[in-house]
């Protein structure tokens, strides 16, 4: 066993990242305060071949500094843009056929190993602040909730861990239907 090079991973250029088939997955990002944070969306959004991501509210843009430490390059390679308000990104993306999916605990919340991405043709994923979450005023503009199953102390992940698990999982749901079709 050898650990791969970098020009051995095989990965695309940006160039020809920009033009590859994406994921119909818009990430939203609900007033997310940490620069570190966004930016580890921005790579594992790259990663998995997101789609798009939207900034919303008190969320950094790219420029910032922590987002470019922590995107490596991604913030320059993900498409991306800015919304002030939570809510009217959301509504405009409902007007556009897309099934909204919050990451929350609430009490109508699904396990994420319960929710099948595949199921669903465009789907936007919001996820809320370090601190509260998603800002109570998009709760009714969501289609559902997924949380993570949690089963130690803690009553949450951070949030750029939780993104991780949720874009992988999503990705490997509407790969393998793919795959199956």
């Amino acid at each position: 066993m050898k650990k791969l090079k970098l020009d051995e991973l095989g990965r695309l250029t940006p160039e020809a990242f920009k033009k590859a088939p994406k994921l119909p997955i818009i990430i939203v990002l609900d007033n997310i305060r940490s620069g570190m944070n966004v930016g580890s969306f921005f790579r594992t959004a790259d990663c998995f071949a997101i789609k798009h991501i939207v900034l919303t509210g008190i969320s950094p843009t790219p420029l910032n500094k922590e987002i470019n430490k922590t995107a490596i390059g991604a913030d320059r390679t993900m498409s991306w843009s800015y919304e002030e308000d939570i809510c009217d990104a959301v509504k405009d993306f409902k007007k556009q056929g897309y099934t909204i999916i919050g990451i929350e605990q609430t009490n109508e919340s699904i396990p994420l190993s319960e929710f099948n991405a595949s199921a669903y043709e465009e789907i936007v994923v919001v996820f809320g602040n370090e601190v509260d979450g998603l800002s109570e005023s998009v709760l009714p503009h969501l289609d559902s909730c997924i949380e993570i199953e949690q089963f130690g102390t803690k009553h949450s992940l951070n949030v750029s861990v939780c993104a991780g698990i949720v874009m992988w999982t999503l990705a490997q749901h509407i790969r393998q239907a793919k795959i199956d079709d």
